[in-house]
């Protein structure tokens, strides 16, 4: 197995794709199964199986995408409003091994399918773990 997912595979254009923006360290296009009209994947063309793994500058120029690109869904689409979504690792709902941001564009009647089931934290319990990653920041 050569190690090239599938979105490499449509940067490379061996998969045809609905582009809609490439630069040199990013490419976008439409989601085949949308969840909404305009549905778009931002990726880096650096093949990072999670975001940890990728370089400053591949990191950087996603931040930058990301605005542009949602400006330009919300204007071609009417979209009101929009979801970004990105997970890292297979239990984290990540299907392809390859970094991607999923931009979602909603509308008047789309409902709100995202939910989430918070959890309380006590005092000690949210010092230890802000003390552990403040820590592995300063590594």
């Amino acid at each position: 197995m050569s190690g090239r997912t599938l979105f490499t595979k449509i940067i490379e254009g061996e998969i045809p794709c609905y582009k809609l923006y490439e630069n040199e360290h990013v490419f976008a296009f439409l989601d085949i199964n949308p969840l909404s009209k305009g549905h778009t994947l931002l990726i880096p063309k650096e093949p990072a199986p999670t975001i940890d793994q990728l370089t400053p500058d591949s990191a950087a120029a996603i931040g930058k995408a990301l605005p542009i690109l949602s400006r330009a869904i919300k204007e071609a689409t009417g979209a009101i409003a929009y979801n970004i979504i990105q997970n890292n690792g297979k239990e984290a709902g990540m299907t392809v091994p390859h970094v991607h941001f999923h931009i979602i564009p909603r509308y008047p009647e789309s409902k709100h399918s995202f939910t989430w089931e918070p959890k309380s934290m006590d005092v000690s319990e949210g010092r230890m773990i802000a003390d552990a990653i403040q820590h592995s920041l300063s590594e």
